[in-house]
């Protein structure tokens, strides 16, 4: 599986990169503060919302220590998607957060 650390995300999107990051985080979680953009999908409901998702783009997945977005990308990419794993998760992460 591939992985990114959260400096490498947070690499991109200083560089502009349009990214599509799915934060798999239970809602009291993200309420918290999440990578701006990205988009919270409880990992309990992944597998029922893939279909709001296209295989053409490519989607990181991120939770709060990697555990979670790691078995949330393996969901995905069984399913034909393209993902990344954040590894560390939102406490590796030092950027800004909404």
């Amino acid at each position: 599986m591939k992985t990114f650390t959260a400096l490498e995300v947070e690499t991109l999107l200083n560089e502009g990169e349009e990214l599509n990051i799915i934060d798999v985080r239970e809602t009291e979680e993200v309420a918290e503060g999440k990578i701006p953009g990205a988009v919270n999908i409880p990992l309990g409901l992944v597998e029922f919302r893939m279909h709001e998702l296209e295989k053409t783009k490519e989607y990181i997945i991120v939770c709060r220590s990697g555990g979670r977005s790691g078995r949330a990308a393996q969901l995905l990419d069984s399913q034909g998607f393209q993902v990344i794993n954040m590894s560390g998760g939102m406490l590796s992460w030092e950027g800004k957060v909404e």
